[in-house]
């Protein structure tokens, strides 16, 4: 069953959503917070699940705490190494078949993030996790894609990838605007061919890497802003639409952010 707020929406919608069950999906970053969620919701809906990250403790911790661990499945991979990307999307072939949702949830922030700070090396790892890891992956998936007619891809991105404050930092905030791009762009290019590509917009939401602020985060801040679990189900909301439907852009922020 779909999570009630989401049943509710399609009822009032009158929109048909699509079963999942069965769904082939991969996930980047699928070792904690926004991926893990993810990776646990689709298991719910019956779907196939494959997790990726650099760490495989976090992987297995991950699979271990899903529904049904039968139905994910674990593989360490960077998606900044195209060689790894190519390893990954092998081993997916594999294991699960083609696959018919890729969510790319991979990402990263360093502390020292303003542009007197930042050191060159940061700048490149993070434009190298968060914009050229989606484009590897997207690369690896779209073909496969292409040739059923049909596919979603979803990714993470952030509200800096809109709006570049300073919280986010020069890197990431460059990193987000280069995933916007490449998914609205990957979008046009690839709807005539049954591709549907979805970024999602999340604001301040409580996961691993709030660690990385210069500034800790309390408790009391981190109870109050998004929560994993809603970008999972914002990202079923759009797992589940019908193929005639697509999303180009979803935001999603704490009722308390600002968005001006």
């Amino acid at each position: 069953m779909l999570p009630a707020a989401l049943m509710q929406y399609f009822q009032e919608s009158g929109i048909q959503q699509m079963g999942l069950a069965g769904k082939t999906v991969l996930i980047t970053g699928g070792g904690s917070g926004i991926g893990a969620a993810i990776a646990h919701s689709f298991v719910e809906q019956g779907c196939r699940v494959a997790v990726s990250g650099r760490r495989e403790e976090r992987l297995r911790q991950v699979v271990a705490g899903a529904s049904d661990q039968s139905r994910c499945l674990a593989f360490a991979s960077d998606v900044a190494d195209r060689g790894s990307v190519a390893r990954l999307f092998e081993w997916a072939a594999a294991e699960l078949g083609p696959i018919d949702i890729l969510v790319n949830s991979a990402g990263i922030n360093v502390p020292k993030r303003s542009m007197s700070e930042m050191v060159p090396a940061d700048w490149d790892k993070v434009l190298q996790v968060n914009a050229t890891g989606a484009y590897n992956t997207m690369a690896a998936v779209l073909p496969q894609m292409r040739e059923r007619g049909d596919g979603v891809i979803i990714n993470i991105s952030s509200v800096a990838g809109l709006r570049a404050g300073q919280l986010g930092g020069v890197a990431y905030n460059a990193s987000k605007f280069a995933m916007s791009a490449l998914g609205t762009t990957v979008g046009e290019e690839e709807k005539d061919n049954g591709i549907r590509v979805t970024t999602v917009y999340p604001g301040e939401v409580e996961t691993p890497i709030l660690d990385d602020r210069p500034v800790p985060v309390s408790a009391e801040h981190r109870a109050r802003i998004l929560q994993p679990e809603d970008i999972a189900d914002a990202v079923l909301m759009v797992a589940c639409l019908p193929p005639r439907a697509r999303v180009p852009d979803l935001v999603v922020i704490p009722t308390t952010q600002s968005y001006s």
